[in-house]
């Protein structure tokens, strides 16, 4: 269950970076945003949908890719949304923080229990065992 989860948690950020890339989300990156975080949240338009597919797949890549593009996702939106952002208060953007953040939580707590379950390099019945 966790791993269906996640992946859809990764296929739904996939096309909100696609929005944010677009320029068709409202409250995206806005023209003040550093050029290394555009770059990061670029990256997450491949990051996110490669995260998703290895899930679905039950590699354990993708948990781990996984951990890590939440882990750095929540640090990069609250790097956006509390040090860019100087808004008062609760503001959408850190609501979304806040969510990435508990996710983030969620999914690096689960990953012992999860990872068992998951298919691993070079162990019988994967795919580097069988010649692919």
């Amino acid at each position: 269950m966790v791993v269906i989860g996640a992946a859809g948690v990764f296929a739904y950020g996939g096309i909100v970076h696609l929005g944010d890339l677009l320029g068709v989300r409202p409250g995206g990156p806005g023209p003040s945003t550093p050029t290394w975080l555009l770059w990061y949240f670029t990256s997450l338009t491949v990051l996110d949908p490669l995260a998703a597919l290895l899930l679905a797949l039950r590699r354990f890549e993708g948990l781990l890719l996984g951990c890590l593009v939440l882990a750095s996702d929540a640090m990069a939106n609250g790097y956006a949304n509390y040090v860019l952002d100087t808004a008062p208060g609760i503001t959408p953007g850190r609501i979304g923080q806040a969510i990435i953040t508990a996710l983030a939580v969620a999914l690096i707590a689960s990953a012992p229990g999860t990872a068992p379950w998951l298919h691993r390099p070079g162990r019988a019945g994967s795919a580097v065992t069988r010649g692919r």
